[in-house]
């Protein structure tokens, strides 16, 4: 219906219990990717994997553990960008060779896995999946007989896009962030470590660290290295520094709100851009609500600054399986409605301004003002706090075509009518910009301007 999540990794070091930590990691990173879940955990001498299609919670019960037993650990949550959604292209992916082993967990998508594929197949390398991760992994293993570091520092020189991996082997783990910062990636410090030894958590989002009890240390720097071992952490930075340029729908919609990315608390910068919004696009109104989730924090900002009452509004069914698949696209369509639910007593009669975090094909935008006067609301004003998103991403999230993307298409008066508002404003990209204080993001959904260039058309 509109942006998916990405992926979700986990790296854990030095804890005993480093699968059932992974497993809340990534419980708490389940809504980063819902297809599929999995765990690789080393004993010292083995590394054993278990993962499969579904959520965290289902792949998982407490007899695989039986089998997860070690202090080193990898893990991950998926939502497909490269490669379908079958087993086959689940994560982490484990290579077992003669000088060891390595499982890798990887968040993003290469812009340049299908010349490095066929360069790997050229060489005599066979691949299980269609997944860019595999490629990664490959790379890695090619180059393993100049030693663990030479192999990731060769390897990440040769692929492009963007890219947080967590990489483990019997005895280590490591964590690498693309040379843009694209996808985020933080190091955290375990407490209550069994051990003489510190133990650390990699992980997607701060709120994974949190989850294990964990405390923050830093996010790891774009183009940074971080190798875990009995040695203690070791940062290599590559020579060829650029600008941090972090996807900006992580604050949008992917992040939890608890989260912190780059020193930025994910729902400081939601209040920010909704007052934002408010300052660019006010309304008379009778009530403010957002649309479950990513949605509220904006819209308690657009209401903080503009003295209109926020209320609830809509609820969101959280028990509606989230793998479930629609046969048709106007059943996936009218999904809203089961997902959705309108509160009547906030809304009838009165002139309800609706915050949503995104518009993308506008189907969504369209079933939700439905809902809303189905439910009484006298009119409805729709306020978007991204703007107009009118260019697919390339670089690890799930987005419609160009010519499916309604700003692409269409001007703002015919998206308006389109869904069915008596008023439709976006913030503005310069407003966007305002609210965070910096401009360190990748935007290239909203201007067509990416980090990384790419010859596929977009």
């Amino acid at each position: 219906m509109g942006f998916h999540d990405e992926c979700g990794v986990v790296g854990i070091y030095g804890a005993e219990n480093a699968a059932a930590l992974s497993y809340f990691a990534l419980t708490s990173l389940q809504h980063r990717g819902q297809e599929s879940a999995g765990i690789a955990v080393s004993d010292g001498e083995t590394i054993h994997l278990h993962k499969d299609m579904g959520l965290v919670s289902d792949v998982f019960d407490k007899d695989h553990f039986e089998d997860l037993k070690g202090s080193v650990a990898v893990g991950h949550v998926r939502y497909a960008t490269a490669g379908g959604r079958t087993i086959e292209n689940a994560q982490p992916f484990l290579n077992t060779f003669k000088l060891g082993g390595i499982a890798l967990a990887h968040n993003g998508q290469l812009v340049n896995y299908e010349p490095l594929r066929e360069m790997l197949e050229d060489s005599g390398s066979t691949f299980s999946s269609a997944s860019d991760t595999e490629v990664i992994l490959k790379l890695i293993a090619r180059s393993y007989k100049k030693g663990l570091e030479a192999a990731v520092v060769n390897t990440i020189q040769l692929i492009k896009g963007s890219y947080a991996l967590c990489i483990m082997t019997e005895d280590t783990v490591i964590g690498v962030r693309d040379p843009n910062g694209i996808r985020p990636l933080c190091l955290g410090k375990l407490s209550g470590a069994d051990n003489e030894k510190d133990a650390y958590i990699l992980a997607s989002e701060s709120c994974a660290i949190d989850s294990c009890n964990g405390e923050f240390v830093r996010d790891i720097e774009p183009g940074e290295i971080i190798i875990i071992n009995k040695e203690g952490v070791k940062s290599i930075h590559l020579e060829e520094r650029t600008k941090r340029q972090t996807c900006i729908f992580e604050y949008v919609y992917f992040a939890r709100p608890d989260s912190v990315i780059d020193g930025i608390p994910v729902q400081e910068a939601r209040y920010r851009m909704g007052e934002v919004l408010a300052e660019e696009s006010p309304v008379d109104a009778d009530v403010v609500i957002g649309v479950p989730d990513s949605g509220i924090g904006a819209a308690q900002g657009y209401a903080r600054a503009s003295g209109i009452p926020y209320v609830t509004g809509i609820i969101k069914n959280k028990y509606i399986g989230r793998t479930f698949i629609a046969p048709t696209q106007k059943e996936r369509e009218n999904m809203v409605f089961v997902k959705l639910n309108a509160i009547r007593s906030d809304l009838e009669g009165k002139r309800v301004i609706v915050i949503d975090d995104s518009i993308v094909r506008g189907t969504t935008s369209r079933r939700l003002v439905q809902i809303l006067r189905r439910a009484g609301a006298k009119e409805v004003h729709f306020r978007v706090s991204s703007s107009p998103v009118k260019f697919p991403c390339y670089l690890g999230i799930d987005t419609p075509s160009k010519n499916e993307l309604i700003s692409s298409t269409h001007e703002l008066e015919e998206i308006r009518k389109e869904i069915g508002a008596d008023s439709l404003a976006f913030i503005s990209l310069e407003g966007m910009i305002k609210a965070f204080g910096i401009d360190t993001f990748c935007k290239g959904c909203f201007s067509g301007e990416y980090p990384v260039a790419c010859a596929r058309k977009v």
